[in-house]
């Protein structure tokens, strides 16, 4: 094992040591590859584990390696990168600081190094627990005074899909299962409603949670966000409906509807697939073409219509319509 990838393993060991495994629920361990075109270029490799900050922001503790292609420097160290919008599907800004020991010239890590670097990334899912992404950004090395673009691919495993409390399985507290009869207390506890009032109640939760930034794995307990099914399987399940936890199974609950604008009622579960298989994304019909979901920029309002500027995106992959309360 070359002394590059004995301090690289080193620092990763101490960054992942670092993080409790409660702390790791519902986020992502990432590994990435990438190329540092100066001179003569370097091979970067990084592993890094991350963690959201509050609304849009995410950051991300790693540790870095780079190797000259030519085999006579190497650097290596840990670093702190900030996101912005990398919540789901799609694209994201970065910035961010690295620094280490490292030579230009020999493998001594006889040499302080830092660096800063900014730039856009996109993440795909092609599983619901797996991340493919794509980055670029200019990064400017102290160590020589180097600087040049930087482009990258990276493999994100989610673990919050896995965690001990399966979020697939977990339902609100109080929730009713759908086919049960409530118990003596609970039916006290609320007046009887009639449909047109229950689907108000759920839209009512549903809207309540506006501006909820979007959260993988997340349910809405404690105050947190939401990923799209978590924004749906919480507004039924408030109003004493339990729904499945994943997008795919909730798009099996109910009675299927039409799928077209008109045949829809208020409170429908839309369902939406990027490729037109599985069902990916779900969203919450509100009437008059709108529905709300939990997207890339937390809780919204999107039009279902081909032709508004950022809802055809999500009118071209509408799949079907689930109606749960008859």
């Amino acid at each position: 094992m070359t002394v590059a990838l004995r301090m690289f393993v080193l620092v990763a060991a101490v960054l992942c040591a670092s993080f409790p495994a409660r702390a790791l629920q519902a986020q992502e361990v990432e590994a990435r590859i990438g190329r540092f075109y100066d001179d003569d270029g370097w091979t970067a490799y990084r592993l890094g584990v991350t963690r959201p900050l509050g609304g849009i922001v995410r950051y991300q503790v790693h540790a870095d390696v780079l190797r000259d292609l030519g085999g006579s420097g190497s650097l290596a160290g840990p670093g702190l990168d900030l996101t912005a919008f990398r919540t789901g599907e799609g694209p994201y800004l970065v910035a961010g600081l690295s620094g280490g020991l490292g030579s230009e010239s020999s493998s001594e890590f006889d040499e302080l190094w830092g660096s800063w670097s900014a730039g856009a990334g996109y993440d795909v899912f092609p599983l619901s627990f797996l991340s493919v992404g794509a980055e670029g950004r200019w990064r400017q090395v102290s160590l020589g005074r180097r600087d040049g673009f930087e482009v990258a691919l990276g493999l994100s495993l989610h673990l919050g899909g896995r965690r001990s409390a399966d979020p697939e399985t977990q339902v609100p507290a109080g929730a009713v299962p759908l086919h049960s009869k409530p118990t003596p207390q609970a039916a006290d506890a609320s007046p009887a409603r009639t449909p047109q009032n229950l689907t108000d109640s759920i839209i009512a939760t549903a809207s309540k949670a506006m501006g909820r930034p979007y959260t993988y794995g997340g349910t809405g307990a404690n105050g947190e966000g939401f990923d799209c099914s978590g924004l749906i399987q919480y507004s039924y399940g408030k109003h004493g409906i339990t729904l499945p936890r994943r997008s795919a199974d909730q798009a099996k609950e109910g009675r299927k509807i039409e799928r077209t604008v008109r045949k829809l009622a208020p409170a429908d579960i839309l369902t939406f697939s990027n490729r037109g298989g599985q069902v990916t994304h779900v969203g919450l019909y509100l009437g008059e073409g709108r529905f709300i979901h939990s997207a890339t920029r937390g809780v919204q309002v999107s039009v279902l219509s081909p032709d508004d500027p950022y809802g055809r995106w999500w009118y071209k992959r509408w799949v079907g319509v689930r109606r749960i309360v008859q």
